[in-house]
């Protein structure tokens, strides 16, 4: 496995621990001073960055999976992780030793500074002045706790595409990405590959809740562990998760092993007897090399394995 694969990109859940951990730490303090170690992190040229310092912070606020950090004089500086950033609390003026630390804020009680592992540099500071600028990241996604179910499922239904899709698309819904929609398909027993315009009523009221379930019982879970310390290992595999990064484990429902799909990246876990009908999934470089010899169903595939 690759490290960004491990990682996994921080989504909506862990975005707000980091918010929650934030606040009391930072909220009415001045910035005292910026420091970007990669040339790679900073992606706007007006305003400065060096205008930001020596502001207070007024507000915190998520942007899909960015979190956008509010300055007097409405100066906005906005951060995305991206996959493999980071964010830790350290002493002030904590040294950015190491190929891993893009940049530190610089605060009167610590310093917040960005890592990045791996040998790519995707995650991004941007300097913004104004709500019209700031509104320029934002992909547009609607907020689940704002939304009702017809809202929900009128944002979903804009393209027939598989929900898995559909779920991750930060043009259609807002912080949700490969980790929680996972989880979310589970909670709902629902194929990831099921298209949104063939979903019946109760499978929509199912879907609804189970995102807004999903969503809740992580972040509430997250955002008391950041109360006691600052999140300094946020990561999307998390061992009470049911599917998600648990390939070959147990479903904690009925028992089966998860199953999963791969691509690039990223894979996507489900439970065949919950989820699927009992039908295995084609994984696409297994199914290219099987053909016609894949298995459809648990029987055949545990049949395959004992060959």
């Amino acid at each position: 496995m690759g490290i960004l694969f491990l990682l996994s990109m921080p989504e909506l859940p862990d975005i707000a621990a980091y918010m929650t951990a934030l606040e009391p730490r930072i909220i009415g303090q001045p910035l005292e001073r910026v420091r970007v170690a990669s040339a790679f992190l900073l992606r706007t040229a007006q305003p400065p960055l060096s205008a930001a310092e020596g502001k207070h912070v007024r507000e915190l606020r998520r942007i899909g999976k960015r979190i956008a950090f509010g300055f007097e004089d409405d100066l906005w500086l906005v951060l995305h992780l991206m996959i493999a950033g980071r964010l830790h609390w350290r002493p002030s003026g904590a040294k950015l030793a190491g190929r891993q630390n893009l940049g530190a804020f610089d605060f009167p009680d610590g310093s917040l500074v960005l890592t990045e592992a791996g040998t790519k540099r995707r995650a991004s500071l941007h300097v913004f002045h104004g709500e019209e600028a700031l509104s320029s990241v934002d992909p547009g996604g609607i907020e689940v706790f704002e939304s009702d179910l017809d809202t929900f499922r009128a944002a979903l239904m804009t393209e027939n595409r598989t929900l898995k899709r559909a779920l991750t698309d930060p043009r259609v819904l807002s912080g949700i990405g490969n980790a929680y929609s996972d989880e979310i398909l589970h909670a709902a027993k629902m194929s990831p590959i099921a298209l949104t315009h063939k979903l019946n009523p109760e499978e929509w009221e199912r879907l609804y809740a189970a995102t807004r379930e999903t969503l809740t019982l992580w972040m509430d879970r997250l955002k008391a562990e950041a109360k006691t310390a600052f999140p300094e290992k946020v990561t999307a595999f998390r061992k009470d998760m049911a599917v998600h990064g648990r390939f070959g484990e147990p479903c904690p429902r009925c028992g089966e092993k998860i199953q999963r799909i791969r691509y690039a990246d990223n894979e996507t876990n489900y439970c065949a007897k919950c989820q699927t009908g009992g039908k295995v999934l084609a994984d696409r470089s297994l199914s290219r090399l099987l053909g016609k010899d894949w298995p459809r169903t648990l029987d055949e595939l545990e049949a395959l394995k004992k060959r």
